[in-house]
C-alpha cells in the first residue's frame, strides 16, 4: 500500500486523510494511476482563494465556475457576489469549498480506477 503523501505531496490535512482512506485497498499500480488522474483534476485551495479575491475587482463568481457550481457562479456574477457578502463568506471558507469539490473528484477517480482493473 502506498502512502498518499509520497504520491501526492501537495495534499494537506483533511484532503490527505480522505484520499488515503480511498486508496487503502488499492494495489500500488492502482494507487499510482489514482494519483496521476486525481492530481490533474483536483483544484488547489490557494487557486480558489486567489480567484475568489478577483471577485472584488468585478468578476465575482469565477471561483464557483471553477468548482463546477455554474448556477451559483451566474448568481454571483449578476449580483456582485451577492453584494460582496457571498464573496467574503467564500473567502473565509475557501478550503471547505475546495475540499468538497476535491472529495467528489477523488470518489469519481477512485471508482474509475477500480472499474478499470
Amino acid at each position: 500500500m502506498q502512502n498518499i503523501f509520497n504520491l501526492l505531496p501537495s495534499l494537506e490535512g483533511e484532503e490527505m486523510i480522505y484520499t488515503q482512506e480511498l486508496i487503502k485497498d488499492m494495489t500500488d499500480a492502482q494507487a499510482q494511476q489514482f494519483a496521476m488522474s486525481y492530481s490533474a483534476r483536483r483544484k488547489d485551495p490557494t487557486t480558489i482563494l486567489l480567484v475568489a479575491l478577483i471577485g472584488f475587482i468585478g468578476f465575482a463568481g469565477i471561483h464557483r465556475f471553477l468548482l463546477n457550481q455554474i448556477g451559483m457562479g451566474i448568481l454571483y456574477f449578476f449580483t456582485a457576489g451577492l453584494c460582496f457578502i457571498g464573496t467574503i463568506v467564500d473567502l473565509v471558507n475557501y478550503k471547505k469549498l475546495s475540499f468538497e469539490y476535491n472529495s467528489k473528484i477523488a470518489q469519481q477517480v477512485a471508482l474509475m480506477v477500480k472499474q478499470a482493473s
